[in-house]
């Protein structure tokens, strides 16, 4: 098997450093890292499978000219100016951030869910929001299965979905501190707010999942809409999904195919005290889904609680996985 030669830039991040750790703990087959940050953590020392990294400062002179794989979590900014660097020193980017998202140009990708739209992709790949990402597996068994008619998000999103300063908002209000990142406090509250507000009165992150969503699944009529929320969770983003779907369904049936999607764990046994959390999903890959029943208040819809751990799989894994795919599909 060929070894590759990978960089990550934001690598002292908090997602930057779950790349390191999911490459490790997926073999993933690495020859030699490069190791960009911001000026500040340039020169940083980190170890990865007993060679020791120093960490560059991003900038035009320190691209190297031999990366086959460049995966970003720097920020948009960041991606806009240095992502077609690296390409056009033959590196294939996949970026995390919303630089390139709706560019319809680049493929957005969850494997799970539509690795078809990697064949003949730019050297640009984006990398969906951690809620969209989730949610993405699940729904396209449906689609495949029954059809989509109508998809209604509502999300519980943990404050490691703000990086590191969300974290460190929790803790500060837990010690009886006043948050610095979130305009309230966080600890034992809820805040209807996620990136910024739009003039329609949508946030953006509720933007990014309804666009989202229609690319990945190529419906770009579907009709979706969300609301996005921000709770006292550390780690992992919950989503409560109603659907409707174009044909009827028999739930054992739904149930079932769940269970045979690569990817999914079903945890439905609600009467034993058995469904997805965040707190279980943490340190995992998978997507969990649980709570599955009908709605009866429309036709053919259907109620999920969808778990994934949103560093994970909602962002470095997924990165991770689009290349496991390239590999695998000799792109790479």
């Amino acid at each position: 098997m060929k070894n590759y030669k990978v960089a990550i830039i934001g690598a002292t991040g908090l997602v930057g450093r779950m790349f390191l750790k999911v490459l490790k703990e997926r073999n993933f087959p690495v020859e030699k890292l490069y190791l960009y940050a911001s000026p500040s953590s340039a020169g940083k020392k980190i170890e990865f499978n007993g060679t020791e990294y120093t960490v560059m400062e991003l900038k035009d002179e320190t691209i190297a000219d031999d990366i086959d794989v460049a995966l970003f979590s720097a920020g948009g900014g960041v991606s806009l100016e240095y992502a077609p660097k690296f390409k056009a020193k033959g590196a294939v980017v996949i970026d995390n951030s919303s630089a390139w998202r709706m560019d319809e140009n680049i493929p957005l990708i969850v494997p799970e869910a539509n690795p078809e739209a990697l064949e003949n992709h730019p050297g640009i790949i984006a990398n969906p929001n951690c809620s969209t990402i989730q949610v993405m597996p699940v729904l396209k068994v449906l689609q495949e299965k029954y059809g989509l008619k109508r998809v209604i998000y509502s999300t519980y999103q943990a404050v490691a979905g703000s990086g590191q300063k969300g974290i460190e908002d929790l803790e500060a209000n837990l010690k009886g501190e006043p948050s610095k990142g979130y305009p309230h406090q966080i600890a034992f509250n809820a805040l209807p707010h996620i990136d910024v507000f739009l003039d329609n009165g949508y946030t953006k992150e509720e933007e990014k999942m309804i666009n989202e969503t229609r690319k990945i699944l190529n419906l770009p009529d579907l009709k979706v809409t969300a609301t996005c929320v921000r709770v006292p969770v550390r780690y992992g983003h919950a989503v409560s999904v109603n659907v409707e779907l174009e044909k009827p369904f028999e739930l054992e049936d739904v149930i079932r195919a769940f269970e045979e999607k690569e990817g999914i764990i079903v945890q439905n046994d609600g009467k034993n005290n058995v469904y997805p959390m965040p707190i279980n999903a943490q340190g995992t890959d998978e997507v969990y889904v649980g709570r599955i029943r009908k709605d009866f208040s429309a036709d053919n819809a259907l109620n999920l609680w969808v778990v994934a751990d949103n560093i994970r799989k909602g962002a470095a894994t997924n990165t991770v996985q689009i290349a496991e795919t390239l590999i695998k599909k000799g792109a790479l």
